[in-house]
């Protein structure tokens, strides 16, 4: 009923760019002449730009449609040109994507660097140009990242010879454990963390420059453990021989994640539907799969900081062992799960089904005890909130500047979770929340782990609840897939998962064959572990090894 006066109502706010999505016509009238063609990639549309406007066209789509992720750079040569394609989001809406293709001449491959735009293109071109020829202009420190410097050619080239000798001298790849020396003119003293030691978390060199007791400059040094998965996957074919690798990538705990990002990528290249009842497995396997990962974090991440191996890393890997034994049960497999098959899981959960709910609902309810027991040892210890409270910081701006994502990123306050925010699986009928933390420090990344332990237990229980009640004659393990899988020729995606450890993805361009043209993996840790420089400039050196554990890297994935 109308009283004759009627309240003022608040305008409505008005969206920025990043948060409405952008249409193919206003990106053309933003790119304007400085599109030349179109390539249209089958998760975001496509535009073909030169080699001399990557920088313009970049700026324009972060600063002009809200693109303000560079999730992913894939470079390739064919017969007739070199390409480097640029994959762009949305933080705040990730389904909204488009692809930068830059194609250059076989005869010279030069292509403006996009460095000076987004900070994560460094170590990405720097890949590019090691392992395909590329070369970057403006870009600040151009030289390999995974290979030895002395390395002769670029092996994903076309006119790489495998049977050349690659000879690495003293003189010219020098031991950097070199004599003591003292410059009179310099109070900077370089130190050598790594590459084999137990607080860098894998075969990680990190070079290090001090002034007095601060740390002035850092280095990563990757590559020690590169194992050339990208090209193992395109010599296998994609129904059965590329499922087993990811496992591989982030080895200590994320199988079945890893899995995941692969079979995301294909199910959407071939239109394959995945059935309702796996993809509640395939949810449910996840997520015990993100909690053990966190557990391992946090464990390594108190040993790292203050030497806790006795309680704190001997609990985690207590709580985690269980969760391994869950997860053997379901795929067979302790690590190397190869559970997930293109269109849906191997086989269903364990007989009998009961005893493989009692064990994981056993896990459940014990889960709160276990996760206050970490509270008080870890997050409420003094040593502990003092190592790590205002230090490492990180930026929410930086961090998206670099790439971050995962709990590195909604650490510093960046609201970007894929599970919610590009839905797949089953997460968008379920139940949860994206944990945020705003500190922006090496405790608001541990406390974004625990909280979010907490989450994936909620998820967990939900998809326990359904597979309970799931009728007899509805469970379906796997689609109907051919037996060969080809996908058109030139067909292209790019497709990303929530890893444990952040944006886990997988482009993939089909050459009309049964095994992929191009299979590139974007590591969330490759990303995440280009910030700690960023991290730790003038702190101290423990600071820094606290900074570098709260990425929680693992280095199959760096390195690939």
């Amino acid at each position: 009923m109308s009283t004759g006066t009627e309240p003022e109502t608040e305008p409505e706010a008005e969206l920025t760019a990043a948060e409405t999505g952008t249409t193919e016509d206003e990106l053309e009238s933003l790119l304007g002449e400085r599109a030349i063609a179109r390539d249209d990639h089958l998760n975001a549309p496509g535009f073909v730009i030169n080699p001399n406007d990557v920088q313009s066209v970049l700026s324009d789509l972060r600063d002009e449609a809200g693109y303000d992720h560079l999730s992913c750079v894939t470079a390739q040569q064919y017969e007739d040109r070199y390409e480097s394609i640029y994959h762009m989001k949305k933080f705040a809406d990730p389904t909204d994507e488009v692809s930068i293709v830059v194609p250059t001449t076989v005869d010279d491959p030069v292509s403006q660097s996009a460095e000076p735009v987004f900070r994560t293109a460094d170590w990405h071109e720097r890949e590019a140009y090691d392992l395909v020829g590329i070369e970057y202009d403006d870009h600040p420190d151009l030289r390999r990242i995974l290979l030895p410097e002395t390395w002769q050619g670029h092996p994903l080239s076309k006119d790489y010879d495998q049977e050349k000798p690659q000879l690495v001298t003293l003189t010219e790849h020098q031991n950097p454990i070199q004599p003591d020396h003292r410059d009179a003119e310099s109070d900077t003293m370089f130190l050598n963390i790594g590459p084999h030691h137990p607080a860098t978390h894998g075969v990680l060199h990190v070079k290090t420059v001090l002034d007095g007791e601060t740390v002035a400059d850092v280095e990563p040094d990757i590559g020690y453990l590169h194992r050339c998965e990208e090209q193992m996957c395109e010599q296998g074919t994609y129904r059965h021989q590329i499922m087993p690798y990811p496992d591989r990538w982030d080895y200590v705990s994320a199988g079945l994640l890893n899995e995941w990002a692969y079979a995301r990528a294909i199910e959407d290249l071939a239109d394959i539907e995945v059935p309702e009842y796996a993809q509640i497995i395939r949810t449910m396997g996840a997520e015990l799969c993100r909690i053990a990962s966190h557990m391992l974090a946090l464990g390594t991440f108190a040993l790292d900081v203050y030497g806790e191996f006795t309680a704190t890393f001997m609990y985690t890997f207590r709580d985690r062992e269980v969760i391994q034994d869950i997860l053997e049960d379901l795929t067979g497999q302790r690590m190397m799960f190869n559970y997930f098959r293109v269109g849906g899981v191997a086989w269903d959960l364990p007989e009998p089904r009961e005893e493989f709910f009692e064990l994981t609902r056993e896990f459940l309810n014990e889960l709160p005890a276990k996760v206050a027991e970490y509270n008080d040892l870890i997050t409420g210890n003094e040593i502990f909130q003092t190592r790590c409270i205002d230090t490492g910081v990180l930026e929410p701006e930086v961090a998206k500047d670099y790439g971050c994502t995962g709990p590195v990123a909604r650490g510093s306050g960046v609201d970007y979770d894929l599970r919610r925010d590009d839905p797949y699986g089953y997460y968008e009928q379920l139940d949860w929340d994206v944990i945020t933390r705003d500190g922006a420090d090496n405790y608001a990344r541990v406390l974004c782990r625990m909280e979010e332990v907490e989450e994936s237990a909620k998820i967990i229980e939900q998809c326990l609840d359904l597979l309970e009640d799931w009728p007899e004659d509805e469970r379906d393990v796997q689609a109907n897939v051919p037996r060969t899988l080809k996908p058109d020729a030139g067909t292209e995606i790019y497709r990303a998962v929530e890893g444990a450890k952040g944006e886990l993805g997988i482009y993939i361009r089909s050459d009309g064959s049964d095994k992929p043209g191009r299979f590139k993996i974007r590591s969330p840790c490759f990303s995440n572990l280009q910030a700690l420089e960023e991290m730790s400039e003038g702190e101290y050196i423990p600071d820094l090894i606290a900074s570098l554990g709260s990425l929680d890297i693992v280095l199959g994935e760096v390195d690939r």
